[in-house]
This record gives structure tokens, sequence and C-alpha cells, in this order.
């Protein structure tokens, strides 16, 4: 029997007023797959995360995880499902530390319950003391630990870009969705990230769904690669396919590729 995918999207969508930002959208992921979603700016990349994280409610269409109906639910209900991003632009809590930055995250999955915390028994205690020991670990695996006591806001532009993901992996995460993490880089940085990314998928047993402009990245370490333009899906397949198809080549540059090319 075929393992059914972690994540299936169908024929989802969503409309603004009169306009279609994205429809008709078919997707399928999964266990361990690492997947790039790419297209040119205003394709509606940024968009289709919404709808898979509860931020849009879809105008048409399904979205499940584990066979799951996401629609409707809360972004914080999904996070709880196993769904966890990291933005185009960088959301932390700027004048947390980077401790606490991850620390919030782990309250997605705390133990111990409010009544614990607010009558300050021993299982609120533990519970604290467990999430401080994994936010720790993980901040050591990003090369944040040195600096956990360090204001969030105060960190490199790449460092910033470490923490966010760290955060995102704190929810405990089955599908990992990352918008752009490479935005910003200089090229010896994307090089680290692009190591990073592969690691963590092996040391946290992920899947990935990545949206990225950096051509160099996304062909070096996706295995599959959906393309839009225009809110629509124009192609899907492995990296080399992709790179040579016609309508993709036309999409990003904005001419009609010759048949004989």
């Amino acid at each position: 029997m075929t393992e059914q995918p972690l994540l299936q999207v169908k024929e989802a969508g969503i409309q603004f007023g009169g306009l279609k930002a994205v429809s008709g959208l078919n997707i399928e992921i999964n266990r361990g797959e690492l997947v790039g979603l790419i297209g040119p700016n205003g394709a509606g990349k940024t968009t289709s995360f919404n709808l898979l994280t509860g931020v849009y409610v879809p105008t048409e269409g399904e979205i499940l995880l584990e066979g799951e109906r996401l629609n409707g639910m809360a972004p914080y209900q999904v996070t709880r499902r196993g769904i966890s991003r990291t933005f185009q632009n960088i959301r932390l809590f700027n004048e947390l530390s980077v401790l606490d930055n991850v620390k919030v995250a782990n309250h997605s999955k705390a133990k111990h319950s409010i009544v614990s915390s607010v009558l300050r028994l021993p299982s609120h205690f533990s519970g604290e003391k467990e999430m401080e020991e994994k936010s720790l670990e993980l901040l050591e695996i990003f090369q944040l630990h040195k600096l956990k006591d360090e204001v969030a806001k105060n960190l490199p532009y790449g460092q910033q870009r470490r923490l966010e993901i760290a955060r995102a992996l704190a929810a405990g995460p089955k599908l990992l969705l990352l918008d752009e993490p490479a935005a910003g880089m200089n090229p010896q940085e994307t090089h680290e990230l692009m190591n990073l990314i592969a690691f963590i998928r092996e040391k946290f047993d992920l899947t990935i769904l990545l949206i990225e402009h950096d051509m160099n990245l996304v062909m070096g370490i996706c295995e599959r690669i959906y393309v839009l333009d225009h809110g629509q899906l124009i192609a899907e397949g492995l990296p080399e396919d992709i790179r040579n198809n016609p309508k993709v080549i036309e999409a990003y540059l904005g001419e009609e590729v010759p048949k004989d090319a």
C-alpha cells in the first residue's frame, strides 16, 4: 500500500474581491522530501504559504496534512498540527532575548497546563526547565547559544535568519515552510544556509517546502520543484526538468522560447 502524502493541496485557491491570487493549486509532498516552490515576483508563492498556514482561508479547494483537513483552522491550530514557517521579511520578537524567542515557540507544545503556571505548581517549573533545555539545544545547533542573552534585534542579519529557523523548529513541525531564507545573504552565507538546511532535515526528520529566488540554492538542494506564475502552477518536476522547461523560462524572462531552442 502506497504511503499517504504528508501534505496534499487539492485545487486550492483564494480570491480577493474579483482577483484570483492563487487558483487550482495542486501540490503533494511526501514525508522526508525537500521541495521547492519558485516563480517570478508576484506569482503567488507567499500567498500559497499563507493558505497552508491558516493566515488565509481558501475560497476553493482543500488542504490536507496527514489526511486531516486544515481549511478554516487558525494559524496556531495549524502549527499544533505540525506546520511551522519562516517569513520573507524576518519576524522575530525584536525586544526579547535570543533564548526567549525560541522558548516562545516551545510553549506551543508545552505539557504543563495554564493552571499549573498560574498557581506556580511543580509541573510548571519542571516544564519551563525542559523547554529552556530544548531551546538551548536548538541554539547550539544553530551556533547561537553564546548569544542566548543578546536582544534579537541586535543580531547581524544572517544570525537573525538562523534564529528564525531555530524558532520554527522549536514548535516541533512535521513540515517546515521556508520563505526565501537566503534573502539578503551573501554567497558565503547562502552556501552555509544550504548545508544547514540539509543538516536539520536529516537531524529532525523534517519535510521541507522552500520558496527561494536563489536558483543555485534551489537547484542544489531541492529534489522536486513546483513553479507558479500568475497564481497558477505551470510546471512540476525534477530540477533539471524545470531548468530546461520552456514555460518556466518564458515566465522568468517574459518572452517566448523558440521551439528549436
